[in-house]
């Protein structure tokens, strides 16, 4: 932002039930949301939003990180320790951020694009970047910022170095759209669709229809889809398209697939026209339609059209964490690098902890409206303020402001420049963020730094992992904590870039199975508490080295674990007290509670942090009062312990099941496991969790068989027609069982399941692909979007925590983040 948009005092004045100003002058030109996304502390305002966590309780260290101002809702939060903070008290900080954001857009008369619908929303709104960018300076939404929060924190950034904004706005229920129309003021509106997300939060499509166009109650023209035109107001101008209806404005009459592209021949004005795109998915023409409805609304020439449409670069929303050459991790965010993207990929960085280097790779940065000394200067110091140790830059324009950066960077004309000077042995030990436009073909230095494995690729959706954790957080009690289970290697997700995700999301516990994870994850730079379900005698060393705490179970272990603290002098270790309910797996009995009394007053060098069980069919109905008993009983042994006790302690017996039926049970803490993941064993809840892990391959080889021939070792698979087979880079040293071979199991080729044939190889499994359209090296569906883990699940007669935990640590695990 060019310059401050308003004072503490301004401020104040917009949105305050009463205010302590001790710096009225304060220049704001960040909102803060997040207390660990600290862009400029000086000129940043706190929003204490409502949250699962009170985020009052941020203040004091964003205090000391130097902020300032501050938006609460909290009335009796104590101030007087902040001599010279600003405190702003408002009835709602969600709302009085809209009233900011609102203010803040009345002072821009250039246009505004508003993009709402149900699928397309952010695609629509690059493209339209994309294709208007040189006739505009453009300012967007980041990412897909377009909630009640993001679309307040995309207006802030309006300013006077640009004459055009395209904003997205998405909504889940109604009666919010009202908020966001008010804020972004659209000039011109424009609907994708209207499909079954967010299905839940309306009574009808008709009634999230009508929800969606409220956005657009007061602007001068809505591009829209012929069908939904009669759903607005008969006076509101219109520019309308369609793939079926004629009568539209844009009307689509033919659309042919080539090779390398797609042209699309629509009728405008009694004239035929055509663009060509790169694409050729239904959803990227009909995202392409809307995109030429729009220019062709904006008088944009036909022939610039063309020559822009055919240009279009795909929309990759996902950062994608990847492992690295040299024990490195690489976050891939190469396809743009706008200013406030560059702030959030800079804020995922620093939650990586693995290594201890953090560096950017960083091209130049185009179309941003910016003067460039200006806006090198604001990177500079964005990199300073996010903690960067490393800084390579690439580009003739960063190498003109070298001077503005610290001394420590690098510089380099091209791409091709820094590839003739790569030595892999200068990338080791650190965390590489790559965010580079797209013409600078970072895709070629993300190959050289990443580590080199086979085409079999197990993908997980770091949002969705959020958003799960989200799920099961509304369900908990004001107060109640969370332990989240990385064992397994994370269920076969992976322990390190999951614990990290989950440390800084703040849950209160981690527990893994045995003392090695939880050193690597110490390792890795977790922090949090983490509890070890099953430690050894001979692990007593390094638990207490990193500072882990153990489950003891038995009167033997908590004897060993005592006489080993003895030995080392140590006073009041943490640890947590398995109690057998039911499961008769691991756990004191009730026959045991008056020893360990003894054991627990009389030994100064434990001391309990945790009691806890675990439930053993906390999913099934047939068993509630066998559920009912074991939570009662449970009662009992923690009450008996804690009369004994001078200290209190936390109880906790809930699982992930256990969190959905048996909220009574909360305690203190609960544990979140498969879950946390996307699975469920409860049906109802199974809808409501996002999917996290997709697993995917390649095609090596496709081979055309007669009928009677035979596939694979021991000739098991037997052509019964003629065809085709394929041969995927997936076996059972990856995790998929020999069990699935001869049929048994299918996977996902180009939409349509193909079965196997003959046995499972080591590497290597074969598929019957009569009748499919494919080629070699086409991505095979293990199992994902279209064929779910529980179906796979179900071919091997098995549950899904199987399946994804018995995937070979050898498939190379990618993490994406939006």
């Amino acid at each position: 932002m060019s310059q401050f948009s308003f004072t503490a005092e301004e401020l104040s004045a917009l949105v305050a039930r009463k205010s302590q100003l001790n710096a009225p002058n304060q220049e704001i030109q960040h909102l803060l949301t997040d207390s660990r996304k600290i862009t400029d502390a000086k000129s940043s305002v706190f929003f204490a939003l409502k949250g699962s966590r009170d985020a009052h309780q941020y203040i004091p260290a964003l205090y000391r990180a130097g902020v300032r101002t501050f938006i609460i809702s909290d009335l009796s939060f104590n101030v007087t320790d902040f001599s010279e903070g600003n405190f702003i008290w408002v009835a709602d900080t969600t709302l009085a951020m809209q009233e900011i954001a609102k203010a803040h857009r009345c002072k821009f008369a250039y246009p505004v694009i508003a993009v709402t619908g149900s699928n397309g929303k952010t695609i629509v709104k690059e493209w339209l970047y994309q294709l208007l960018a040189p006739d505009y300076d453009i300012v967007r939404s980041p990412k897909s910022y377009n909630s009640q929060i993001g679309v307040p924190l995309s207006v802030w950034q309006m300013s006077d170095d640009y004459n055009l904004a395209i904003f997205e706005a998405g909504i889940s229920s109604g009666n919010e759209m009202e908020h966001l129309a008010a804020i972004i003021k659209p000039d011109i509106g424009v609907l994708t669709n209207i499909g079954a997300a967010h299905d839940e939060g309306f009574a009808s499509r008709d009634e999230k229809l009508h929800e969606k166009l409220k956005l657009f109650k007061n602007a001068r023209l809505v591009v829209i889809n012929q069908q939904f035109k009669d759903a607005l107001e008969p006076s509101k101008n219109t520019f309308t398209w369609s793939l079926n209806d004629e009568t539209a404005d844009l009307y689509v009459v033919k659309i042919t697939h080539k090779i390398s592209f797609t042209s699309i021949h629509a009728k405008y004005k009694n004239e035929e026209i055509s663009v060509n795109i790169p694409f050729s998915s239904l959803a990227s023409i009909e995202n392409a339609v809307i995109c030429w409805a729009v220019l062709l609304s904006q008088n944009i020439a036909q022939v610039q059209i063309e020559k822009r449409m055919q240009k279009l670069l795909q929309v990759k929303m996902r950062l994608e964490l990847k492992t690295g050459i040299n024990q490195s991790a690489i976050i891939d965010d190469s396809y743009n690098s706008d200013f406030s993207s560059l702030d959030i990929a800079l804020d995922f960085l620093n939650q990586q902890n693995q290594y201890p280097t953090k560096t950017l790779i960083l091209s130049d940065i185009h179309q941003s409206g910016k003067a460039n000394d200006e806006l090198y200067r604001d990177v500079a110091m964005l990199l300073t303020n996010k903690g960067v140790d490393r800084f390579i830059g690439i580009g003739a324009d960063l190498k003109r402001f070298s001077s503005v950066f610290p001394v420590h960077s690098v510089f380099y004309n091209s791409t091709d420049e820094f590839i003739e000077n790569f030595r892999s042995s200068d990338f080791k030990n650190e965390t590489i963020l790559l965010k580079g436009s797209r013409d600078f073909g970072f895709e070629r230095i993300s190959k050289m730094l990443t580590q080199k494995v086979h085409e079999t690729v197990m993908e997980i959706n770091l949002n969705a992992i959020l958003a799960n954790l989200k799920h099961y957080k509304a369900k908990l009690r004001p107060g109640v904590k969370l332990m989240a289970m990385v064992k397994a290697f994370a269920y076969g997700s992976g322990s390190d870039e999951i614990a990290n995700l989950l440390q800084h999301h703040r849950v209160d516990y981690l527990a893994v199975a045995y003392a090695d994870e939880g050193v690597a994850l110490r390792q890795a730079g977790i922090k949090v508490p983490i509890m070890v379900l099953s430690p050894e005698v001979s692990s007593f060393e390094s638990i207490v080295e990193h500072n882990l705490e153990p489950e003891l179970y038995s009167p033997r272990i908590l004897d060993a674990f005592v006489d080993f603290l003895n030995s080392k002098n140590a006073q009041f270790y943490p640890i947590h007290i398995k109690v057998d309910t039911g499961m008769h797996r691991l756990g004191f009995d009730f026959k045991d509670i008056d020893a360990l009394i003894v054991k627990l007053k009389t030994n100064t060098s434990v001391l309990v942090k945790s009691v806890f069980s675990h439930l053993v069919a906390s999913d099934n109905d047939a068993h509630n009062s066998f559920t009912l008993k074991q939570i009662s009983d449970f009662e009992l042994f923690v009450n008996r312990l804690q009369s004994n006790l001078d200290y209190t302690f936390l109880r906790h017996i809930l699982n992930t099941s256990g969190i959905s039926r048996w909220p009574q049970a909360q305690f203190e803490m609960v544990r979140l496991g498969i879950g946390l993941y996307g699975i469920e064993s409860i049906d109802t809840e199974k809808a409501l969790l996002e999917p996290v892990v997709s697993l995917k391959t390649t095609i090596s080889q496709i081979k055309e068989l007669e009928k009677g021939e035979t596939v694979g070792y021991s000739r098991k698979g037997v052509m019964q027609h003629k065809g085709k087979t394929a041969t995927v880079k997936i076996g059972y040293a990856d995790g998929y069982p020999r069990a699935l071979g001869n049929g048994v199991g299918k996977m996902l080729v180009n939409g349509v399941l193909a079965p196997t044939i003959g046995n499972i190889c080591m590497d290597m499994t074969m598929l019957d692909i009569s009748g499919i359209e494919t080629s070699e090296g086409d991505d095979v569906i293990v199992f994902g979007e279209g064929f779910s883990v529980y179906d796979l699940a179900e071919q091997l007669d098995t549950i899904p925590y199987e399946v994804i935990t018995n995937i070979s640590q050898r498939v190379k695990r990618v993490y994406y983040y939006e």
